[in-house]
């Protein structure tokens, strides 16, 4: 068979702010090269068309896909994305009449039948390696596709889910994921090393912890790691083949199996790969003998989800990582050079005024916490966090279901006590000003978000003052 898999432009729906979304937000679609990986492995014709990387609207998605004349079509999507893959496969309906059509990620994985639209007529719940093949299998052979587990179906009129598939416990057995079949040249990522070209590895499928506001649904709580012989050889792969040197580890907490990313940074210095890497995880999970071993390696770069510094709030999100983690942590990146980003979160569950003005001013005090985030929190389907919303707990009120909304920057979907979505949109806007006013913080912010980012600090500013919001900027932010 000839199949087709297709990523959507997402990065329009930010309007002002899509330019910098897109700067930071342009990652290769690792799920999908894996899924034709598995595909090749079987002996089909894939193409992957990322409509992200080549900026492709909906129409020219569905003119490139009908050029190549699949006999399957996959579309992977986000929450709150999930309606333009529904566009898309509308509009490859009337493009391409008569052809399957599925979809896959974790918005369809969580609410199932309620968004399984007549613009698809498979849906993969959960991860898809097995039910995949599986599903491929019966294509390839004729038989009945209503025997895979782990797919969503219509028949006789209905909607079917075949029950779930059999998970993948031993993820050294899938396929290096067919990264032949992206433009590798168009996914490049500003840091405080330059401009890099890169790709995404994962290393460990699944994540242990209970923050409400992340969903287990696809992994599980269960984590799998992938042979350190095995990712090297990965590495060893996109250097030699598409010239990548920089990685982007998107294990939910790089730094939680202490001896597994040891081996896989002692086998890095040992092969003398010359590469660079970044990833996330928890300000408790190093300490500097770990980061002077990734440093050694190449580790350029380290995320740590602060969220809040309230302990109310942080008790109720279930991160329970100590505040004093943060400033150890920073100080040791900060030492052995790895630029460090702290994201914090608004509007989660017992937020106000003063805990939003707690967080800033942590922030504004801690001189070592040199990047920092603020996102607003959004109750994805499938978190405890939306169940909260839609129960009325700890002053939430979920505002719309329209998922489409259901965005981090830019917009806001609940109320949070006396807190209006226009309220966190705003405190959003002058909590990034406040933050990145302080001078030593430009040049992360250049090298991450390029001239853009300056303009739209002076551009924030100018609206508080001209608003009149400045309850979170201090009088010498100001200049007063």
């Amino acid at each position: 068979m000839r199949i087709a898999l297709l990523y959507p432009l997402w990065t329009t729906e930010y309007g002002v702010l899509s330019g910098i979304a897109r700067r930071a937000g342009k990652w290769p679609p690792l799920n999908l090269a894996y899924l034709a990986a598995h595909a090749e492995n079987m002996g089909h014709d894939v193409c992957i068309i990322d409509g992200e990387a080549e900026l492709l609207t909906i129409e020219e998605m569905a003119v490139r896909t009908k050029a190549f004349a699949p006999d399957l079509v996959g579309i992977t999507a986000t929450t709150p994305f999930y309606h333009i893959a529904t566009q898309l496969g509308r509009q490859l309906k009337s493009v391409i009449p008569g052809i399957p059509i599925c979809i896959g990620g974790p918005h369809v994985t969580v609410l199932k039948e309620s968004v399984f639209s007549d613009a698809f007529d498979f849906a993969f719940i959960k991860e898809a390696d097995n039910s995949w093949c599986d599903f491929l299998d019966a294509m390839d052979s004729g038989r009945q596709v209503a025997q895979v587990k782990g797919i969503l179906l219509r028949t006789g009129g209905s909607t079917v889910f075949t029950g779930n598939a059999r998970p993948c416990r031993d993820i050294d057995r899938t396929p290096m994921p067919a990264r032949h079949l992206l433009k590798n040249k168009l996914y490049r990522l500003g840091t405080m090393r330059g401009t890099k070209q890169f790709t995404t590895i994962m290393t460990v499928r699944g994540c242990p912890f209970d923050c409400i506001f992340c969903s287990t649904n696809v992994f599980g709580k269960d984590t799998r790691r992938r042979n350190p012989e095995l990712v090297i050889k990965e590495m060893q792969w996109c250097i030699d083949h598409i010239g990548t040197r920089h990685f982007m580890f998107l294990d939910d907490t790089l730094t939680m199996h202490r001896k597994h990313i040891e081996e896989i940074c002692d086998r890095m210095i040992s092969a003398k790969l010359g590469v660079t890497f970044e990833g996330s995880t928890r300000a408790n999970l190093i300490d500097e003998s770990l980061i002077e071993k990734m440093v050694q390696a190449g580790l350029i770069r380290l995320s740590f989800g602060l969220e809040s510094v309230d302990k109310t709030i942080r008790q109720t999100m279930k991160k329970m990582v100590p505040l004093e983690s943060y400033l150890s942590a920073n100080r040791i990146t900060n030492k052995y050079g790895v630029e460090t980003l702290n994201s914090c979160m608004i509007g989660l569950p017992g937020e106000t005024r003063e805990t939003v003005r707690k967080t800033l001013a942590f922030l504004r005090q801690s001189r070592n916490i040199k990047q920092a985030n603020i996102s607003i929190a959004v109750p994805y389907p499938g978190t405890e966090l939306f169940d909260m919303a839609k129960r009325g707990e700890h002053g939430l009120k979920l505002m719309t279901e329209d998922f489409s909304e259901y965005r981090r920057y830019n917009a806001a979907v609940l109320t949070v006590g006396d807190l209006t979505p226009n309220d966190l949109m705003d405190i959003q806007n002058e909590a990034y000003a406040s933050i990145y006013l302080a001078p030593w913080r430009w040049l992360p912010m250049i090298h991450k978000s390029g001239i853009a980012g300056i303009w739209l600090t002076f551009k924030r500013l100018l609206r508080c003052l001209w608003t009149g919001q400045t309850n979170y900027l201090t009088d010498r932010q100001l200049g007063l």
